[in-house]
């Protein structure tokens, strides 16, 4: 009975998880350690190397390194035959991966690295290949069968190589105890990145765009005020700047439906704002601020952001902060 191609994809997953595994516990104690240690005190960075399949995990794996705390860069061994060898200088070190570990081109830049005296890392698929007895530190990367039905397309390899640099690259996070805010200047534009760096400041309407009224301002300054803002509120500020209160839309709606039209003319901002409303600092991270706008029986679509000393100096909008992406 023939197999469905759901049995076969899971098959070939299984063999390639098997085979990480059989790579885990193949691994020489001695060696993963002399590896991380390697990589750890580099002074420079690191410079991956390969051709082929194993060159997709090189970059893959530079790319790793260098978004996790490690200077890493790829450099393909043909450009680096032809000028691109002024990249590795002392005090890099080298990463090359390669399954076969006789990779000409590899072979051919053995001597330029040795001269510039870049210890060199192999993660290879042959620990008796040429590349392996040539380099300071090799981990074992071998696989018994290309998941590929004819056992030619690198798969199963690939993947077991790229399984490694992972290990190597997350040990190095530790060893260098990269913490999530180190991470996220690493990825300004990712959603963590925002989460950890976007700062009220960086989203709230300041200066012109958040025009505010006195206490004493009528009702028709209080509108225009807003409208002028397009904020939806205003701000109401002492003499001093300090903030009084707050003033949406919905405040001065609500107060024409209790208001007697007689006594519209009389109306101040004072006896429109609500006083002591919530407020944010201008250094307070926006996720933070997002997460007090919403997490609380009534959404709040707008916040003051006020000084340490009360001074007001600007309005958060919940619809800036959904807007950046957070």
């Amino acid at each position: 009975m023939s197999r469905t191609h759901h049995e076969r994809v899971l098959e070939i997953m299984r063999m390639e998880a098997e085979a990480i595994a059989c790579t885990a516990s193949r691994l020489a104690p001695a060696e993963v350690e002399r590896a991380v240690e390697l990589l750890a005190a580099c002074r420079g960075k690191v410079v991956t190397v390969g051709v082929g399949k194993s060159g997709h995990v090189a970059q893959k794996a530079a790319a790793t390194l260098t978004s996790t705390g490690t200077a890493a860069v790829f450099l393909h061994p043909s450009d680096a035959l032809h000028g691109g060898m002024g990249l590795v200088t002392e005090g890099d070190v080298c990463l090359f991966v390669s399954n076969s570990g006789e990779t000409a081109e590899l072979l051919e830049l053995l001597p330029y690295v040795q001269h510039r005296r870049a210890p060199l890392l192999a993660v290879v698929g042959n620990t008796a290949s040429s590349l392996a007895r040539r380099a300071d530190v090799a981990l074992d990367a071998s696989v018994d069968k290309e998941a590929c039905p004819l056992n030619l397309a690198p798969t199963t390899s690939t993947t077991v190589a790229l399984a490694v640099c992972d290990a190597l690259a997350m040990t190095l996070m530790s060893v260098k105890q990269l913490t999530p805010e180190d991470f996220a200047l690493n990825h300004p534009g990712g959603r963590l990145g925002k989460r950890l760096t976007l700062k009220v400041s960086d989203l709230m309407r300041g200066g012109e765009e958040n025009p505010t009224v006195g206490t004493q301002a009528a009702l028709l300054e209080v509108v225009q005020a807003i409208g002028r803002g397009g904020l939806g509120a205003v701000n109401v500020c002492d003499e001093g700047g300090r903030l009084a209160g707050i003033i949406t839309d919905g405040d001065v709606r609500r107060a024409l439906q209790r208001v007697r039209l007689e006594d519209l003319a009389g109306l101040t901002a004072e006896g429109l704002m609500t006083r002591q409303p919530v407020v944010v600092a201008p250094d307070l991270l926006a996720h933070a601020a997002l997460r007090l706008m919403e997490d609380r029986p009534r959404q709040i679509a707008v916040l003051p952001v006020v000084e340490r000393e009360g001074r007001c100096v600007g309005l958060l909008r919940l619809h800036d902060i959904v807007r950046s992406g957070l």
